[in-house]
């Protein structure tokens, strides 16, 4: 009998949460096979991928092959355990962090429905969130931020409603989620300061439940301590070390830098990757009245307390990040798109006629966003132009193996990385390397007084920057981004080819990114050119790479 319930559920029962995960992980699957092969990017290679590989290795729960950032270990062991079991590579790791996604958008619906009750509601919120460019290349990519933000969010599934609170639940995958990411413990305190602010104004058995409730959230702060205490035992210092403390806390607390911060984080929860689509229509139905269902009844909305609590960790979350992280990257903001787009699709299923219609239209919006780069400068990692830009430092080091065996090689940071790690995946043997800062006038200028240092150049893109953006804040605020936030403009290949006296041999260019290759003659006798006919490209073996830039838009 309880068998025939379980396949036959009632007809108007919502749908289990163990039937709609296989679906939500089929597509995210589907959506990202062409991607589950692409080297590892950015800070993967930069710092998480070395320091899951070093536990995975050694059971060192601190780095060893990379410099420590005290970023908690949770998605260390998570990757480990799918290595040991399926082995180390690209496409392993990718589907283990897909799986983390599909949770995250699982926890998404959960929460749509409690909070709302209404499937198709459910559904559009869960869609879009899959869908936006931001969450959807975050997806795969093995960062802590989609660790932490599907953590977070099946914590506000127990946190949030105003009915039916779970403490200890919340604080469990609150606790998880701090273990993936230290900034995530900011959710539960500032829902744990609501909670004591309004059982002031509550009478004593309420009251005793509001302070049950802050307590269970501010425990999640004593795994995130432990772990600093151990951290501490074994460096010497608890939040990183100095260099990437000075970069991501002790150089942000300019107040200029502050606002600055705040209005690009206002921009990246509201228009950024063509989020105003939902969130303008949105607010323009808020000119409308409710629409009454089936039944002549108001349809439902997000309770007044859950509602509040969503602006408060909205806000909470732009300010904390406009102080917080040397680079404006928009995934610190990725548990927020969802609360974002639930605000939008519940305002439209209340207010507007045919409501569904501007779900495709925002879903076609931001599929659109996915191939589309903004007329802006935007960080590759948030949508699919970091394939691209992996897909083009692969090439840049295929073309320089070819041609200059053994040279010594002037570039910038990751090909640093890539060029002497073979761990990696794009070289096999470790090549020297001239590193410099990027490709800016500043830094090509010092690098044409040393020649004496490299044979050959690998030059490319650091940041994606149109050369006619549509729409832009103003010079000001690129004189700000320019002082705050690392932005630089690179030298096109051919003006550093000129300055640095060398040959422009090799230049490919997608999307607005470009790579180069550069010889010099001057060191002819350092390697031996091979002007060979290269092989058509085969797909690209299980590798590992990272690239972008500082993430600063608008």
């Amino acid at each position: 009998m309880r068998l025939k319930k379980i396949l036959n559920p009632w007809p108007d029962a919502p749908l289990p949460l163990w039937m709609i995960f296989p679906v939500v992980f089929a597509a995210l699957y589907a959506s990202h096979f062409t991607l589950l092969r692409i080297p590892y990017y950015w800070d993967e290679a930069g710092y998480y991928i070395p320091a899951a590989w070093d536990f995975f290795r050694t059971g060192s729960l601190i780095p060893i092959t990379t410099l420590s950032n005290a970023h908690p270990p949770l998605p260390s062991v998570y990757l480990a355990l799918w290595w040991k079991l399926s082995g180390f590579e690209p496409e392993v790791t990718r589907e283990a962090v897909l799986i983390v996604a599909a949770l995250g958008l699982l926890a998404v619906w959960r929460l749509t429905m409690r909070l709302v009750g209404v499937a198709s509601v459910a559904f559009w919120t869960t869609v879009l969130t899959g869908l936006y460019p931001i969450w959807f290349a975050q997806s795969s990519l093995a960062q802590a931020d989609i660790f932490a933000a599907s953590c977070s969010l099946w914590g506000l599934v127990y946190a949030l409603p105003t009915r039916g609170r779970n403490g200890i639940a919340a604080a469990l995958w609150f606790s998880a989620a701090a273990l993936c990411k230290e900034t995530s413990i900011a959710i539960p305190l500032t829902l744990a300061a609501i909670a004591l602010a309004e059982s002031f104004r509550q009478h004593p058995p309420a009251r005793a439940r509001l302070w049950r409730e802050a307590v269970w959230l501010c425990v999640c702060v004593v795994p995130l301590a432990a772990w600093y205490g151990y951290h501490y035992a074994k460096t010497g210092f608890v939040f990183g070390n100095a260099q990437y403390l000075r970069y991501n806390a002790e150089s942000t607390l300019s107040p200029l830098r502050f606002l600055a911060a705040f209005g690009h984080r206002i921009l990246h929860l509201t228009v950024h990757m063509n989020l105003f689509v939902p969130v303008f229509i949105a607010l323009a139905a808020l000119l409308l009245d409710p629409r009454p269902d089936a039944e002549g009844q108001e349809r439902p909305a997000i309770p007044s307390p859950a509602l509040r609590r969503i602006f408060v960790l909205l806000l909470v979350e732009a300010l904390l990040f406009s102080v917080l992280g040397g680079a404006l990257l928009t995934r610190y903001l990725l548990p927020m798109y969802p609360l974002v787009l639930l605000l939008a699709v519940s305002t439209l299923y209340r207010r507007v006629p045919y409501w569904q219609t501007v779900g495709l239209l925002s879903a076609g919006a931001f599929i659109a966003g996915l191939f589309i780069n903004p007329p802006y400068g935007f960080a590759p990692e948030d949508n699919l132009a970091y394939a691209e830009v992996v897909r083009l430092q692969l090439a840049g080091i295929e073309q320089l193996e070819h041609r200059y065996s053994g040279a010594t090689v002037l570039t910038a940071w990751p090909m640093t990385d890539e060029l002497t790690r073979p761990e990696l995946g794009y070289v096999k043997e470790p090549w020297d390397v001239c590193p410099i800062d990027d490709f800016s006038a500043a830094q090509i200028e010092s690098a044409a007084q040393e020649p004496e240092k490299y044979s050959a150049a690998l030059v490319f893109s650091t940041k994606y920057d149109p050369s006619s953006p549509l729409f832009t804040l103003g010079s000001r605020s690129r004189a700000l981004d320019e002082r705050y936030f690392g932005l630089h403009h690179d030298l096109p290949p051919e003006t550093i080819a000129f300055q640095l006296g060398g040959t422009l041999v090799w230049k490919s260019k997608d999307q607005g990114m470009w790579i180069a290759l550069i010889r010099f003659n001057r060191q002819v006798e350092a390697h031996v050119e091979r002007p060979v006919q290269l092989p058509a490209r085969q797909p690209a073996p299980p590798q590992k790479p990272r690239s972008g830039n500082g993430g600063v838009i608008m």
